[in-house]
């Protein structure tokens, strides 16, 4: 089990660390954007694919153990629509609303 977390700790880690330069990258050419609206460049979309959108839905998984753990706690305290958007909503918004390579 210590070998797994740390495995997707270090996954995590090496998304965060490839996809972060990328976006930070577009957002300064949509400053310089004079002409008609650009989309993201096609390695912004292949990094999203590839990293951000299975991760997501990794992340998406463990909010939804981490939700029905929570609804001991969640249900008396009236706070689980909260508390399912909050650990289920957000990264299933982020996995598959938003448009391919778009990180805004």
């Amino acid at each position: 089990m210590r070998r797994f977390t740390k495995n997707v700790f270090v996954l995590c880690l090496a998304a965060v660390l490839v996809i972060l330069p990328m976006a930070s990258g577009y957002a300064g050419a949509a400053d310089k954007n004079t002409g008609g609206e650009e989309g993201p460049s096609a390695g912004l979309m292949a990094a999203d694919l590839v990293l951000a959108r299975p991760l997501g839905i990794a992340s998406t998984a463990l909010g939804c153990v981490i939700f029905v753990a929570s609804l001991p706690f969640s249900l008396p305290g009236g706070n689980s629509k909260a508390v399912f958007k909050t650990t289920v909503g957000k990264p299933a918004e982020f996995t598959f609303k938003r448009p391919l390579g778009a990180f805004e």
